[in-house]
């Protein structure tokens, strides 16, 4: 009876500790992550926005989450001219900081209620992995491997773009030649480092010294001391640096030359089409809006078209005094707002880029050769 007793006291003692186990196991399963991404705050915040907290409603959905809130998060940055420059004032000014307005118009119907967060490149993909912001649109590429590996849904590129060199006006060089086992500096955590190789390699040239920096103003600091003889970025980028060298934009040249496409796409997390489809309709909303020869200063004129395209378009009742309602997750009159508070793409183009000296190029419509071109909407 004794041996029965101590026997029964183990199997009791053997079951506590396996409860003990599971209850342990449960609570790694469920451990999160504390880790962030290096984030600043921009306009329309108080730093809330770096603080990790999701936008998501209580469903998951991002875009019930952002009602909820009355703000878009945009993860962005905020010193590369031309597309997003943090000013003096705390506001974000810039061809992507506009796109992150175009969604707030379109969602919310005010495109000022955008909390913009600051990312470093190496910190974008895992603000939007961790819930940190709703949106990424800092002049990223969309690849294969992102759109794969890094939990990524790339959208309607808002920026067609490719890769170039820039060198010291006083070197000589003219072209790729002339950097054949020279020094070329590049950012770190970017698609640039094994585009050069490619290249150089396609061009049978020997290889650069291809150096990487965390962040721009270190390249140009080594730039400027003489380390480094060729600069690559995308052209848009490399055209926004040069317009801010602190020797002035002629001491730099911009060689003649693309190597690499390179589509600049805003990016929401995987597995919410909802979201993806509403962002995506905001940026076809611009473009839409070109097409049609709507622009900020006469869209109320359109109001009253005769054209039932653009009467649907813009929210309006038809002729039967139906309104269209594509079921988009959207406001009917999305576009208007859109274009009535930021703009039609040309106009965000011409207000933020042509400036620089950047061309449409690619980004012209497809009626004038360009890529750019929004599905109907009807």
């Amino acid at each position: 009876m004794k041996y029965k007793s101590n026997h029964v006291r183990w199997l009791a003692l053997l079951g506590a500790l396996l409860l003990m186990l599971a209850a342990c196991g449960s609570d790694d399963s469920d451990a999160s992550d504390d880790s962030s991404a290096d984030v600043t705050s921009g306009d329309s915040t108080d730093g809330e926005g770096a603080s990790g907290d999701s936008n998501g409603g209580s469903d998951g959905n991002v875009l019930a989450g952002v009602q909820d809130a009355g703000v878009v998060r945009c993860g962005t940055r905020d010193a590369l001219p031309g597309f997003s420059v943090l000013e003096d004032d705390g506001s974000h000014v810039g061809f992507d900081a506009d796109f992150c307005r175009v969604i707030a118009a379109a969602v919310l119907g005010d495109a000022e209620a955008v909390e913009f967060v600051d990312l470093e490149t190496e910190a974008r993909f895992t603000a939007l992995q961790s819930g940190e912001i709703d949106v990424l649109v800092r002049n990223t590429t969309w690849t294969a491997s992102r759109d794969g590996v890094e939990a990524a849904t790339f959208l309607q590129p808002n920026f067609y773009d490719g890769q170039g060199m820039m060198v010291a006006t006083d070197s000589g060089i003219e072209d790729l030649d002339g950097l054949a086992g020279a020094v070329v500096c590049v950012a770190a955590g970017t698609t640039t480092e094994g585009n050069v190789a490619n290249e150089f390699a396609r061009l049978g040239l020997d290889a650069p010294e291809i150096q990487s920096f965390e962040d721009t103003d270190l390249i140009q600091e080594a730039f400027q001391q003489g380390r480094c003889d060729g600069w690559s970025s995308d052209v848009s980028q490399l055209a926004s640096l040069r317009s801010d060298y602190p020797d002035g934009p002629d001491a730099l040249t911009i060689l003649d030359v693309v190597f690499s496409k390179e589509p600049l796409a805003p990016a929401v997390l995987d597995g919410d089409s909802e979201w993806a489809q509403v962002v995506n309709w905001a940026i076809f909303a611009t473009i839409q809006a070109e097409e049609f020869g709507i622009t900020k200063a006469n869209v109320d004129d359109f109001l009253d078209s005769d054209d039932p395209s653009v009467m649907i378009f813009l929210g309006q009742a038809g002729e039967d005094g139906a309104v269209v309602d594509p079921g988009l997750g959207l406001p009917v009159d999305f576009a208007y707002q859109v274009v009535a508070q930021v703009g039609n793409y040309g106009e965000i183009f011409d207000a933020h880029l042509a400036p620089l000296g950047i061309e449409r190029g690619l980004n012209q419509l497809w009626s004038d050769g360009g890529l750019l071109y929004s599905p109907p909407y009807r």
